[in-house]
């Protein structure tokens, strides 16, 4: 099928709806080029090629996405009988024996996922190498990361395998991979999306899932297949004001966003995406838009100890859970350098630390709060730096305090909003001289994804990113 790249997931399955194609022609074309690119992209380390002709054997519901091809990252979430390996050996031959409560929203919306993308380990770097299964290389250049943790779904997408794939952002694993591979990433609100049955929430509430898209209005319409509490759900996003599909058409009234260019972190931002986030700036206020510059200030060290305990916390106990369902003592040679690190730290951090800590990302949700009640929206770089070449980032380095600044530029303007739970996103407006995406992020106010997606559709007509393609895909 050669247009198959010319349509984005819901063009695709109006397709199907029309008869002028089948969830087969479709599902074919995703594995070509899988078949074609894996070898030097390295994305899909599970293929799930027999379920995905399973489900067309069986029949797919009607869906807003029937018979458009997909991938689960390979992180957390479950479908019965396939390896769910988190992008780590320990977890080499953990086969879950039930789905997550999203794996079967996405069967019930129609999609067909043929495979698992890789993650590194536990999600808990933003970019995707793995001892596990090897490093996910950028389409736009083999040399860089894809960024992570959602890197395979993001290089996948971005090189044509399909049109939008699963996601997950703890602190900034939806925005920063889209902002690697010139995507569109949407983190939804905290409380937004179903995390059951396995967990109530993940990072204490800082982790979120949703996807990487090539077109924005995929991204609402999924979202509108998917969001909402499931059974047990420990807490609830505000509800919609109407569908996120159709926010994308609507255009956005006169917004009041402000400009941020330095990190919360207070690390330097590279001149290419300086360069970026100022012309993206030029651009909303050509479109109608009061850009303001203003700095949103938050005590940064009391979000790195918050984030320096509640991740090694929770990381430690997945481990330690594994190590116990194997009947074995946890040991050093089970994980990547970076992991250990991080595990061994959570054991210095006691219960009242953990505490302290979600205080803190919650002290944090309320001073950007208060931040916007003047402003609709605020306007960053996603990252602080373009794409990193690979192996900067990587969990198997022997010393991972080596890379710090390259980490914390990395996260720099993303961790803030995971841990204020308000929903951001990365849109794909700039590319630097080297041809690398520089993606720009919009944060919203909490719940309020809607105003967003108005502006993410306005964007999107004034400057289309859909055709530009990576070298590799072309």
């Amino acid at each position: 099928m050669k247009e198959y790249e010319s349509y984005d997931g819901l063009g695709l399955a109006e397709l199907v709806r029309k008869g002028e194609t089948q969830p087969k022609e479709l599902l074919d074309a995703a594995l070509e080029r899988m078949e074609r690119h894996e070898p030097t992209l390295n994305a899909v380390p599970i293929p799930m090629i027999l379920e995905a002709r399973a489900a067309l054997d069986a029949g797919l519901p009607e869906g807003p996405f029937t018979g458009v091809p997909f991938l689960l990252k390979d992180l957390h979430l479950n479908w019965a009988g396939v390896r769910t390996t988190n992008g780590s050996q320990l977890f080499t031959d953990h086969v879950p024996d039930h789905d997550s409560e999203l794996t079967e929203r996405y069967r019930a919306a129609g999609l067909v996922t043929f495979g698992k993308s890789l993650s590194p380990e536990f999600g808990i770097t933003p970019t995707s190498e793995s001892i596990q299964f090897g490093d996910t290389r950028n389409p736009w250049n083999t040399e860089h990361s894809a960024g992570g943790s959602s890197g395979g779904s993001a290089a996948a997408t971005a090189a044509g395998y399909l049109p939008l794939a699963n996601a997950s952002d703890g602190g900034g694993s939806i925005r920063i991979p889209a902002a690697a591979c010139g995507l569109f990433g949407m983190k939804p609100t905290r409380g937004r999306m179903p995390m059951g049955p396995d967990v109530g929430e993940g990072w204490a509430g800082m982790s979120i899932v949703h996807a990487v898209s090539r077109s924005v209005r995929d991204s609402a319409a999924l979202l509108d297949a998917t969001a909402g509490p499931d059974l047990g759900a420990p807490y609830v996003a505000p509800p919609p004001v109407r569908s996120y599909l159709e926010e994308v058409t609507r255009p956005p009234s006169r917004l009041r966003i402000a400009l941020q260019r330095s990190t919360w972190n207070g690390t330097s931002t590279h001149a290419d995406c300086v360069a970026a986030v100022e012309d993206a700036a030029r651009l909303c206020e050509e479109l109608g838009h009061d850009v303001v510059e203003a700095a949103l200030e938050i005590d940064a060290d009391a979000m790195r100890r918050a984030s320096m305990t509640i991740l090694p916390a929770n990381l430690l106990v997945a481990l330690e859970d594994r190590a116990e369902a194997l009947g074995r003592e946890l040991v050093e040679s089970d994980v990547e350098a970076g992991t250990w690190g991080m595990a061994t730290a959570g054991r210095a951090r006691s219960a009242v630390d953990y505490v302290r800590a979600v205080k803190g990302i919650h002290h944090i949700g309320r001073q950007v709060a208060r931040f916007q009640t003047d402003y609709d929206v605020i306007l960053t770089p996603t990252m602080a730096l373009p794409p990193t070449p690979l192996g900067t980032l990587s969990l198997s380095n022997p010393n991972p305090g080596a890379n710090l600044e390259a980490l914390l530029q990395t996260i720099g303007y993303c961790q803030i909003f995971n841990a204020s739970g308000s929903p951001a996103m990365s849109v794909p407006l700039a590319w630097n001289d080297a041809g690398l995406p520089i993606g720009i992020q919009f944060a919203g106010r909490f719940g309020d994804e809607g105003t967003l997606f108005r502006l993410a559709g306005q964007l999107e007509q004034a400057r289309p990113w859909f055709n530009r393609r990576p070298p590799l895909a072309r």
